[in-house]
């Protein structure tokens, strides 16, 4: 696995750095399909979470994106992305590596034409806010591009991804340790049941798409067929309880009862036909490919994946830059809710320095808190400007200079 992760982290950094927020937001403002196709097409490859892509969705919608649209990235953006896609060509195999991908863009469209032609007109209808401009954002980080692609790849997303990769490996090790072989066969049996009992267990908890990998690849090896596994990696990435309820607030009920309901029906109407495809082609249920890598370089990149893995816990978790100059003006301390991952820190960190009278932000992930400086700040359009993210603000402090 090793060695696709560490190319799949790569490949997302490139991503990132080629995928800014600002250009998806260009490309999918307004309402129709189109939008909502190109929602899918950028969602696919993206590595965000669940959890990270609620704040990005909820930009989109304030900076002009459609309903339809925005729906369309929250189902297909966090079932996959280019790490996850690797790690599902090591462990579970091609047919598994192109299913997945393609099941993700296809609920996606399907979720975002409905709520385009049936969703509500709940939600998010403010106008959309200028994107940031040059003079606002004195905040943000300028790096070169290269550096730029091996911060992401190499540092953001393994800080992000660790604690739930680790956690993934240990439950899969565990199934394939203590659970007998063909245990769920005989527990849950054949075909749809077993699809909604994965259902039930992916829908409410928090899953990683890439973490989800390795305990799918155990559960199939202990007798779950390749399409309850597929309804797994499906469910728990795309959706769990805060998901839905962050959605119901900033889209509406009938969108989010349309996101979820696409979610599950898609994830068993792909699991039916993945275990079609499975018994009519007489495929092995599950094929990785450690085949294609020599075992020296498994080696060197199990070892490369461990260093990573650690240095990314030490590096620091502050998002944005404070000033160069001391110019007179007023800092605020505020203290944040819900933020999991860098992804959060960003989104919160650009929403704040698009605010009136905000010179810059450094939100840190770690303490949960945000330094705000600049002129006029106004503590209650900061915090509406987070919550609107799905976040929410406890507390807040003037500090004096």
């Amino acid at each position: 696995m090793a060695p696709f992760l560490i190319f799949g982290f790569f490949v997302a950094g490139v991503l990132s750095v080629l995928i800014q927020p600002e250009v998806v937001e260009r490309h999918l403002g307004g309402r129709g399909l189109w939008q909502v196709i190109k929602a899918a097409i950028f969602g696919v490859p993206l590595p965000l979470c669940s959890c990270g892509v609620i704040p990005v969705a909820a930009s989109l919608r304030r900076h002009g994106a459609g309903s339809g649209a925005t729906t369309s990235f929250l189902i297909s953006t966090p079932q996959t992305g280019v790490d996850s896609i690797m790690v599902t060509l090591s462990l579970l195999g091609p047919v598994f590596a192109v299913f997945r991908p393609l099941i993700s863009f296809v609920s996606g469209l399907l979720g975002g034409s409905l709520v385009t032609y049936f969703g509500s007109s709940a939600g998010s209808r403010e106008e959309p806010r200028p994107k940031c401009v040059e003079e606002c954002c004195t905040g943000v980080e300028i790096q070169g591009k290269i550096p730029r692609v091996l911060r992401y790849g190499f540092i953001t997303l393994p800080r992000d991804i660790n604690k739930a990769l680790i956690i993934g490996v240990l439950v899969a090790g565990a199934i394939s340790a203590l659970v007998p072989d063909d245990y769920f066969s005989w527990i849950l049996g054949g075909g749809i049941v077993s699809m909604l009992v994965m259902m039930a267990v992916g829908i409410p908890i928090y899953v990683c798409a890439t973490a989800s990998v390795p305990v799918a690849a155990a559960l199939i090896a202990k007798g779950v067929s390749p399409g309850a596994a597929l309804v797994f990696l499906m469910t728990g990435p795309a959706t769990n309880a805060a998901t839905v309820t962050t959605v119901w607030k900033i889209m509406g009920k009938r969108t989010a009862g349309i996101y979820l309901g696409t979610v599950a029906v898609s994830s068993v109407a792909a699991g039916l036909f993945l275990d079609y495809i499975f018994e009519a082609g007489a495929l092995p249920v599950a094929s990785g490919m450690p085949w294609m890598v020599p075992g020296y370089v498994k080696t060197i990149s199990a070892g490369a994946l461990l260093a990573i893995m650690v240095a990314a816990f030490f590096r620091p978790s502050k998002v944005g830059e404070k000033p160069m100059t001391k110019e007179a003006g007023q800092t605020l301390k505020l203290t944040i809710e819900g933020m999991s991952c860098d992804h959060c820190a960003r989104s919160i960190q650009r929403a704040l320095v698009e605010s009136p009278g905000v010179q810059s932000a450094v939100v840190d992930l770690k303490s949960g808190e945000a330094l705000v400086t600049g002129e006029d700040l106004d503590t209650a359009v900061l915090s509406e400007a987070i919550e609107e993210l799905g976040y929410k603000v406890v507390d807040s402090d003037f500090l004096e200079e």
